[in-house]
């Protein structure tokens, strides 16, 4: 491993403790902001946009107007959506300094690697006595490739096993910088029709198809995929992604992540609209279907994380 810039920088809006699913043992997540996708479904929409972003709680506001008055930009006023002109943000978090009920909130922060590692050693013993260790999400964490490259050396470097969690979506030299320091990939594929992915992600499926083989070939990989009702929840889609599966290098394992809407309060303390509300979340039961066509492939084939 090259030397490690413990003073580099990246945008991170979350470290999540003591997570079961996201790879193996018990493991804390580092979420990382931006990602290239707008999934309808998307349960982290304030992990899209690689700014910083103010989640506004109506409930808690006691309508001091502090906030205005820290506000440099004129963001905030009552004149906006949700008080916020997402617009006009920069995301600098100063009204959510001065608000005094916590009713702003600012989701994502500037840590340097040092931070996030002194963070991290607090579980070590933990990473050790499960056999877990450290996952990188988002976000997309290709999209801040330099710094999820120099954290996972970081990790590596303290003897951790680590894990990232990706849509595939990420230029070559992002993958060539990032996968070699990663024990375990979890993979998503969403759907091998192009036009329908791009209907529901924001874009066509060709980076996933064409990144998906080589990330195979540098890390052990596990394919994700996230069953929505109305996208891909039928037989046809997972048969089509079974399919692909079968042609990447050392795929033993899928995973059927069944639809859920924990994500949809967030919307609104974004401003944003939820497109699926009238989608039914799916039971693990739900999913029986299409677990038999994946074995049929000759996949383990696991339902949930």
């Amino acid at each position: 491993m090259d030397s490690i810039n413990y003073n580099l920088t990246g945008t991170v809006f979350d470290i999540q403790r003591f997570s079961l699913h996201d790879g193996p043992g018990i493991r804390t997540i580092v979420f990382l902001k931006g990602c290239p996708l707008s999934c309808k479904w998307c349960s982290n929409p304030e992990s899209q946009s690689i700014k910083p972003v103010i989640m506004y709680k109506a409930a808690d506001c006691l309508h001091c107007g502090r906030c205005m008055t820290a506000c440099r930009k004129g963001a905030i006023s009552p004149e906006h959506k949700n008080w916020v002109n997402r617009d006009l943000c920069s995301g600098c978090g100063e009204c959510a300094n001065a608000c005094p009920a916590g009713a702003l909130v600012l989701k994502g922060k500037t840590m340097s690697i040092q931070q996030v590692i002194r963070e991290l050693k607090k579980d070590a013993t933990t990473y050790r006595r499960s056999g877990g260790g450290i996952t990188l999400s988002g976000g997309e964490p290709l999209v801040q490739y330099e710094f999820a490259s120099e954290l996972l050396q970081a990790c590596k470097g303290q003897g951790w096993q680590t894990a990232i969690e990706t849509t595939g979506v990420g230029s070559r030299e992002a993958i060539e910088k990032v996968i070699p320091y990663v024990d375990t990939v979890l993979l998503d594929l969403k759907h091998m029709d192009s036009g329908q992915h791009k209907k529901f992600t924001g874009i066509g499926n060709e980076p996933v198809i064409k990144n998906a083989p080589e990330i195979c070939k540098i890390s052990k990989t596990v394919i994700r995929v996230p069953v929505i009702p109305g996208f891909n929840y039928s037989v046809e889609a997972i048969k089509a992604i079974s399919e692909f599966a079968r042609t990447l290098a050392g795929i033993r394992t899928i995973h059927l992540l069944p639809y859920h809407s924990f994500g949809e309060n967030k919307y609104g303390l974004l401003g944003q609209d939820y497109t699926m509300k009238q989608v039914k979340p799916l039971a693990p039961e739900d999913l029986e279907e299409c677990r038999t066509v994946v074995e049929s492939y000759g996949f383990q084939c696991i339902i949930g994380g």
